[in-house]
């Protein structure tokens, strides 16, 4: 029972630590923190935006907060952007396009391969057809 009361108020003084001192100015999601006293290793969990922000997560924490052991339990989770359409009008080709939305006409073939098999060749498209517009 000592063991769960030390485990608990480390525990609580870690995450007492976290939301004063942040971890890198990070936003974690569902923050969940556990502290093991025997082997004293920091458990986090939780979920943060964007590719790469796992390891500053916990890093941030190691710097600030606990320099023991942390087990980074966090989950990246990236947006997927979404596809966009575009009807295709008169004067428009896959270059014009491509600059409209990508801003520059050499990304042309990533509209081309997202609207296989419609379109048979690059210069080939016409005046109403939807086209996928891939994010890159």
């Amino acid at each position: 029972m000592q063991i769960r009361r030390i485990s608990k108020k480390a525990r609580d003084a870690i995450a007492a630590s976290i939301n004063t001192y942040g971890t890198q100015g990070l936003k974690v999601k569902a923050l969940d923190i556990s502290f093991d006293a025997p082997t004293s290793v920091v458990t986090v969990a939780g979920t943060v935006d964007g590719p790469g922000n796992q390891g500053k997560s916990a890093a941030g924490l190691r710097q600030r907060v606990w320099r023991g052991k942390v087990n980074d339990m966090l989950v990246v989770v990236t947006p997927t952007p979404e596809a966009k359409f575009h009807t295709v009008v008169s004067g428009d080709n896959l270059s014009k396009i491509a600059k409209s939305y990508y801003g520059d006409a050499n990304k042309y073939p990533a509209i081309f391969e997202a609207n296989k098999p419609m379109l048979k060749h690059p210069d080939k498209i016409y005046p109403g057809q939807m086209l996928r517009i891939p994010p890159l």
